[in-house]
């Protein structure tokens, strides 16, 4: 009779984790692409997550485990990494995942103008097929954090024959997603939504175990989170730290918070005066009281920067930080030529990350007690990329980074090295790039630090951003809805999610 009990208890939970159902999941933005190596932010990313895969990920402590490949070695010298991967996988258009479509999908990103392919075109000097499910990447010299990059969402694979119909022109594959994922896509209504299935082939058994996901863009954050309280919706991200006494008393919601490697902040357009200044730069640092920021509008869910990355960022270094001190930032104003201050306009996304806009206002107040007038410009998600990342009108920016391969040289290179395609504030200093470049070919790990730690001292004493906080991951969810994977990279993934009954 115990037996029988027993069986019929797992027979019960099974059937609960099986119960399948649709899941509606709250952006603050719309999403950009659906092409992995042209995705340039992490809603986006998030999308992705659940259509394509690539050979390896990170897990909800950030450490390497294999997807695509089941295991992989790396040659004495450093040079040459070899995966073996899992076989009888297949697209969802039907193509056989093997070492050709692993081939054809990186020759396809070091061959194209893609936003992410610098995470690949400075290391991979080529790949080499084995056999059908042997593949080697052949780098230009040692590059410890390869795998790390490889970890990052641009190294999802796309199906080779979706490179075929689509590839001559990356902004239509971006249209076209087709991956080896738990879900195949469906549509995406710019704007509106973007729809994925339950992939009835995926490789691993058993998942996943919803029928079907819906991300739809919310840029109002009570909206998202009164979506959920209400059922309307099943998870919204950037929670506002305010709603949180409120939602924590409510049993049909989860909140969960977490750090995360972001770090928020304010941009300076050094190609414009007077943040050509670095005495400008530096008095606006001390202008801004961070501590505040973090205590009344993040609500304690934030930290100030005392470097350019996070703290939660392997090879991060405290580099001190600027302290709140307004009289500091009127003498360097004086000195710089700004007695009585200027004028400046400030443009800021809202709903892309946790109190965005509110923070611009804070910002706005606090600037103006030191005589400097800041025009807050808000724009919807999408035209703010576009802005930011094609032009050169604005004198400063907020925004986010959040290194996807979880080390510092991604955290540092991309945003501020000379020259680099997300460095909109267009910083340029020839010993940093040097010291990142020795970084990232250095094998000894003390030595890397050291190196890193150097770069980051730098970056602080020009002031290229005005340095804000780290911020945490905070999400609302159905209490019905289990087995998400929360990643500090601000992944939030429904792969092996489902609804209780």
């Amino acid at each position: 009779m115990r037996k029988f009990f027993v069986l019929i208890t797992v027979l019960l939970v099974s059937m609960l984790a099986i119960a399948g159902g649709t899941v509606k999941f709250v952006l603050g933005v719309d999403i950009t692409t659906l092409l992995p190596a042209d995705t340039p932010d992490n809603p986006t990313m998030m999308v992705e997550a659940h259509i394509f895969e690539g050979l390896v990920q990170y897990d909800s402590e950030m450490n390497i485990v294999p997807v695509l490949a089941e295991r992989w070695e790396i040659s004495e010298g450093g040079k040459v990494y070899t995966f073996y991967l899992r076989k009888g996988i297949t697209f969802h258009d039907g193509t056989p995942f093997n070492a050709y479509a692993v081939k054809k999908n990186f020759e396809y990103i070091l061959n194209n103008n893609l936003r992410m392919g610098n995470l690949y075109k400075p290391n991979i000097e080529s790949m080499e097929v084995v056999d059908d499910y042997t593949v080697k990447f052949i780098l230009k010299f040692p590059f410890a954090p390869f795998l790390n990059y490889l970890c990052h969402p641009a190294g999802r694979i796309v199906s080779p024959k979706a490179i075929d119909m689509y590839g001559s022109d990356p902004a239509e594959l971006g249209k076209h997603a087709v991956g080896t994922g738990p879900f195949k896509f469906v549509e995406w209504i710019p704007g509106e939504r973007v729809v994925l299935v339950k992939n009835e082939n995926y490789w691993k058994p058993g998942y996943p175990k919803l029928d079907k996901i819906t991300f739809v863009p919310v840029p109002e954050a009570v909206t998202r989170v009164l979506q959920v309280q209400s059922g309307d919706a099943d998870l919204a991200v950037n929670v506002p730290a305010v709603l949180l006494p409120k939602l924590e008393k409510d049993p049909r919601v989860d909140v969960v918070s977490m750090p995360t490697l972001r770090v928020i902040f304010l941009g300076l357009n050094l190609k414009r005066k007077p943040f050509d200044d670095v005495r400008v730069r530096r008095a606006l640092n001390y202008a801004i009281d961070k501590e505040t920021l973090c205590k009344t509008i993040m609500r304690g869910l934030a930290v100030p920067l005392d470097s350019p990355i996070s703290s939660y960022t392997w090879g991060h270094a405290s580099a001190g930080g600027y302290p709140y001190d307004p009289e500091k930032a009127k003498e360097l104003l004086a000195e710089a030529g700004y007695p009585d201050g200027f004028e400046m306009e400030l443009i800021t996304p809202k709903g892309r990350y946790p109190q965005d806009y509110e923070t611009a206002v804070a910002i706005q107040s606090m600037l103006k007690k030191v005589g400097i007038k800041v025009n807050v410009v808000t724009m919807d998600w999408p035209s703010y990329v576009a802005r930011v990342l094609k032009t050169d009108d604005y004198d400063a920016h907020l925004l986010g980074w959040s290194p996807s391969t979880g080390e510092a040289f991604w955290a540092i290179q991309p945003v501020l090295g000379t020259g680099s395609v997300y460095n909109r504030c267009f910083y340029s200093n020839p010993t940093v790039d040097q010291l990142l470049e020795e970084a990232k070919r250095e094998t000894d790990t003390s030595r890397q630090l050291k190196l890193l730690a150097d770069a980051q001292k730098l970056i602080m004493e020009d002031a290229p951003w005005v340095f804000l906080y780290n911020v945490y991951q905070v999400y609302a969810k159905n209490s019905k809805l289990k087995g998400e994977l929360a990643i500090p990279t601000e992944m939030i993934v429904l792969n092996e999610a489902y609804l209780e009954e």
